[in-house]
């Protein structure tokens, strides 16, 4: 049976290819990405190998530990100074099979310190013009006095030996700390807050010209770097962009700002009779039964009539966080403060925004809303939002997230009005730095080594949830807009799976290819129902963990019964395009007349045709047509009349699945996909026959562009007049 099988696929293959053309010889079939290596190969060569603690399915394995790391803080904001002040009780848990010599504990405001070695890294040529502020830091060396100031670290009252390298800091332990231990420790510290808007920054003060400020702070503490049995210790610098690894644990923290301020944090407020007013309680009752929308615990007109004061005193605000990987805090007179309830799978969150009065009407209108859509929507397609609340903080230039807090820009005019551009992007990146509750605070991924899995899952959520918000505000073509950065100069182009430091273009890279690639996957590859169980799949295995990059790909095979080595490979591993086209159309027609080719077969295997009994024949001469060859053995069904045999050639270097649109002559389309897999067998020609009783007018490749296509030129039969002057200009390039 086997060489039966061989001997009639032989005789076939030798008659289809009657119909082949010559391979061309263009010049584009020559393009980066085509090499000798099968696109389908699996990752084995790449993907770190699986162990008892990161599993070949993607999931954590029995043996997987993470450390845990508590803090008991008290932090006092002196705001005549613009300095916090801080001290600090940690207790580290050794939970690894490891003992530990040392700690390694993250400076990140020394990232700005006057001796950083950040601006230095930096290469350029003098700027045409720069501010005055700018001019003495860059050219008179002006001392700006940032960085943490470490005024002590000890363990019960006892000097602890330490080093400090920039923004990160070793702790000599006294003795190694063994598996299952915990070390007790503190550090007191302060530092300068910078203004973000002329000293840059993920955090610091916004300075209005009443004098007053709005504190978003965040990296004013200490911080545990991460230890596991991926990295050791991440102990990377923080040069500044790539952002954070760090432990969960639970957090006690005492904030002292003046008393005329409003602040929310990380965490759930413990004295609320102490900091708020009676009539700011009743409203905030209000709130956590409000479903359908805000309700203010700080108007407009309360807030303008605090910041035209100055208290002398201060309020000491506590809050309680457990389980997170951070905190952060918000705190300044000028807070406008709204509030509602938002059902998450029947349990009660709160959705929450600060802003000053400059964010208004928008921020009235939208922060809160934005906040809620935004908890209501990754729920679905990851696990329920654990935490109490999501809050919302108006800052002109920011957009920084951290657990159950983040800051946010999109500010209107001074009298009010607005562009859609200026809300489109205020709620966006609501709904982003919200969306990053989920990742990477809740899984925990490697933001100092692996940007793409917090910014990119992120980005790919967000995009779900832009549309349920507003549709037509957010209306996108992901797949589509990525084409110019994928299709743009490669020697400027970084593959995603690149550590974030040393990519050229940073946001295309982390935030929207990925997005892109994930959209496509959902839409094209895998489909909503089958991609959304695998992404929820490796959402709920990592919540509360760090994954790596092998977790989530091998995740979402495991969950999807999916082979998508081939993607995983081309769109993150490497930088080459997608550029499928249509390189040939040729009619055939049914005849009853064997063509000579035909006839020498049937002498050289009699038997075999013998056997086969009667045929029918398709060839490409017109005048040799018969259309009534098939009517005795059709069974009274219509035979068709149209046979069309189409090449698609492979230009770009990834692989991906052929969707064709076929426009007939009486107007109707029909549309056909073919699996990427197509192209496992030939890397640049793949063929088909389409066959219809109708007549095919022109055919299209990727007519929605949901494929990344970087040149559509060649998508469609007959060529367009557009594509056929892109033509005439190539060759007159060429």
């Amino acid at each position: 049976m086997r060489k039966l099988s061989l001997f009639v696929f032989s005789i076939l293959f030798v008659v289809s290819a009657s119909f082949a053309q010559e391979p061309a010889k263009d010049k584009k079939e020559t393009q980066q990405g085509h090499t000798d290596q099968n696109k389908f190969r699996q990752l084995k060569d790449v993907l770190a190998t699986p162990n008892d603690q990161h599993t070949a399915s993607g999931a954590p394995g029995h043996q997987y530990t993470q450390q845990k790391v508590d803090y008991v803080m008290d932090i006092r904001l002196d705001e005549e100074n613009n300095r916090i002040y801080g001290s600090e009780r940690i207790t580290y848990h050794n939970n690894s099979k490891d003992n530990l010599d040392y700690l390694w504990v993250q400076l990140d405001q020394n990232m700005r310190a006057d001796d950083s070695k950040t601006p230095l890294a930096v290469s350029g040529g003098a700027s045409l013009f720069v501010t005055p502020d700018n001019f003495k830091s860059t050219y008179m060396n002006e001392k700006k006095g940032f960085g943490f100031n470490i005024s002590s670290v000890e363990s019960n009252g006892t000097p602890l030996s330490h080093f400090i390298n920039r923004t990160m800091m070793r702790i000599n332990l006294p003795k190694p700390l063994q598996p299952g231990e915990k070390f007790n420790f503190s550090i007191r510290w302060n530092y300068k807050i910078n203004d973000i808007n002329k000293d840059g920054g993920r955090s610091g003060l916004e300075s209005f010209p009443d004098g007053n400020n709005n504190y978003t702070i965040a990296q004013f503490f200490p911080r545990l770097a991460v230890y596991n049995n991926v990295e050791g210790w991440q102990n990377m610098q923080f040069w500044g962009r790539s952002e954070f690894a760090l432990e969960f644990g639970d957090y006690e923290v005492n904030l002292t700002v003046p008393e005329d301020h409003i602040v929310d944090a990380t965490g759930v407020l413990q004295n609320e009779k102490n900091v708020l007013t009676k009539e700011q309680r009743k409203r905030w009752e209000k709130a956590r039964k409000s479903f359908d929308k805000p309700v203010m615990i700080v108007t407009q007109a309360e807030a303008e009539k605090a910041e035209k004061g100055r208290a002398t005193g201060t309020k000491t605000w506590k809050f309680k966080a457990e389980n997170v990987r951070d905190f952060a805090f918000a705190t300044s007179r000028k807070y406008i403060w709204d509030a509602m309830a938002t059902n998450i799978n029947g349990k009660t969150v709160m959705a929450v925004s600060l802003y000053p009065k400059e964010g208004n009407p928008l921020w009235e209108e939208h922060s809160t809303r934005a906040v809620a859509t935004t908890l209501i929507e990754y729920s679905k397609l990851t696990f329920d939002y654990p935490y109490p609340k999501a809050i919302s903080v108006h800052s002109e230039r920011q957009g920084m997230e951290y657990p159950m807090i983040c800051f946010n820009f999109g500010r209107p005019n001074p009298d009010g009005t607005y562009s859609d551009r200026t809300k489109k992007g205020m709620i966006g990146v609501i709904i982003h730095e919200v969306g990053h509750n989920f990742f990477p605070m809740i899984v925990n991924s490697d933001e100092r080594q692996w940007t793409w899995m917090d910014e990119g899952l992120n980005s790919f959520v967000e995009i779900l949830a832009e549309d349920v918000y507003d549709a037509e505000l957010f209306a996108s073509n992901p797949t589509k807009e990525i084409t110019r950065y994928m299709g743009g100069d490669q020697s400027n182009i970084s593959p995603i799976m690149s550590q974030g430091d040393y990519v050229k273009q940073f946001g295309p890279n982390a935030y929207s290819k990925p997005a892109a690639g994930l959209y496509l996957l959902r839409k094209t590859i895998m489909g909503p129902e089958l991609f959304d169980h695998a992404f929820r799949t490796y959402s709920q295995r990592w919540m509360f963990k760090h994954p790596t990059p092998e977790d989530f790909f091998r995740s979402m095979e495991d969950a999807s019964g999916m082979d998508l080595d081939w993607f995983w490979r081309g769109w993150f591993y490497t930088t080459d395009v997608t550029d499928i086209g249509i390189k040939e159309v040729k009619p055939l027609y049914l005849t009853d007349k064997p063509n000579e080719r035909v006839i020498a077969l049937k002498e050289q295997y009699k038997q075999y045709f013998d056997n086969l009994g009667d045929l029918v024949y398709i060839t490409d001469k017109k005048e040799d047509a018969n259309a009534k060859a098939m009517d005795q053995y059709a069974n009274g069904k219509e035979v068709p009349s149209y046979i069309y045999s189409v090449e698609f050639e492979k230009l770009g270097g990834l692989v991906m699945p052929i969707i064709v649109e076929l426009t007939y002559a009486d107007g109707t389309t029909e549309r056909q996909t073919f699996p990427a897999q197509i192209w496992m067998k030939n890397d640049t020609s793949a063929k088909r026959v389409f066959s219809s009783t109708k007549e095919i007018k022109s055919i299209q490749v990727d007519p929605d562009e949901e494929t990344a296509d970087v040149d559509t030129s060649n998508n469609s039969w007959p060529k367009k007049e557009a594509d056929k002057f892109e033509d005439f200009k190539n060759k007159v390039k060429g």
